[in-house]
């Protein structure tokens, strides 16, 4: 049958909603109802958050993981372990469920790192640690304090409480490598193979502590001798090379069973990029020098032959083994930390 087309009208004719139908807006979803949660693991793309843990959750929930994917209205913002976020959609930590990350609480600390000392763009570890514990073995493979200085001068720009912690003194004594960081007062643990860790845990109590080092310095071991449940890889140093095989391929937070606190144990790391950390955040960690830094050229970077610290403390003023200890720290920001 031939269609009138002279006698359609508007109700002849279906009109599809175009892709403007609806108003755009700025405005986005204040999600009142978003619960806290504490990211714990991070795994392509996928955050471990613990939800109803530490004041994180809604009052009365009960503790449990949520896995949860990042929210378009975040952005480029990364969100790493040790984050405060807060969590929509499915939130009861059932298996094959996803949350979504909504927004990221203020952040009270950030540990950041660069691949190496000429690349601008630098990578944030962990949020709102509090202490970096520096793990270091005495032998087996060797000490590098140039490894050291790096992650005090990460450490002092993060705003963290450094704590060296030097394992396999049943291999070698600790007493040369203390003496040389001796002038800038850094706690430190001393380890030895098949003896407890109580004196590491009380230093670890009520903190968020990270673990950095490089590899084969015994740092998983730590990690399953303070949290026996945690199973983390261990591996053996290689003979020819004196270095160690990356066993953790991601930062996780472990809560400490006989104290109160929380560790992270990062990858194993072979250099600490400090691209993002400048002279004077260096020097801001030693009080007794920033004043006497005010007489010095401009732009001076503490190393050159005018620089006014050595007047400063030839003078009494500061302790000459502290203005070493400062350079040797910005030589190591500028220099190779394979040693």
């Amino acid at each position: 049958m031939a269609r009138d087309w002279g006698r359609l009208d508007e109700d002849d004719v279906r009109v599809r909603p175009g892709r403007g139908s609806r108003p755009r807006t700025r405005r986005r979803p204040a999600h009142e109802d978003a619960v806290g949660g504490f990211v714990i693991a991070v795994d392509r793309g996928r955050y471990t958050c613990l939800v109803g843990e530490d004041g994180a959750g809604r009052s009365g929930d009960r503790p449990r993981t949520v896995t949860a994917m990042r929210a378009r209205e975040l952005g480029r913002k990364s969100v790493v372990v040790g984050d405060r976020v807060r969590l929509v959609g499915d939130v009861s930590g059932r298996a094959d469920t996803l949350a979504r990350v909504v927004r990221i609480e203020p952040r009270t600390s950030t540990l950041r790192r660069t691949a190496d000392d000429t690349d601008p763009v630098e990578r944030v570890i962990v949020a709102n640690a509090d202490q970096l514990v520096i793990v270091t073995a005495l032998a087996d493979p060797p000490p590098r304090p140039g490894m050291i200085d790096r992650c005090l001068v990460a450490a002092y720009d993060a705003g963290l409480e450094p704590l060296l912690c030097l394992t396999k003194a049943d291999l070698a004594a600790p007493d040369p490598l203390l003496e040389t960081y001796a002038p800038l007062g850094i706690p430190y643990v001393v380890t030895r193979k098949d003896e407890p860790v109580d004196h590491l845990d009380e230093r670890l109590s009520g903190r968020l502590s990270v673990l950095v080092g490089h590899s084969g310095v015994g740092k998983s071991t730590l990690v399953n001798a303070l949290v026996p449940d945690a199973e983390r890889a261990v591996s053996e140093v290689n003979p020819v090379t004196g270095r160690g095989r990356h066993t953790s391929s991601s930062a996780v937070a472990l809560e400490l069973p006989s104290v109160e606190g929380w560790i992270i144990d990062t990858p194993g790391v072979r250099s600490f990029g400090l691209a993002h950390v400048t002279p004077d955040d260096i020097l801001g960690a030693f009080p007794d020098l920033v004043e006497g830094a005010a007489g010095c050229p401009p732009h001076c970077t503490h190393l050159q032959d005018d620089c006014a610290l050595d007047a400063w403390a030839a003078a009494g003023h500061a302790d000459a083994a502290r203005l070493d200890s400062l350079r040797r720290l910005l030589a190591a920001r500028e220099g190779d930390d394979t040693d």
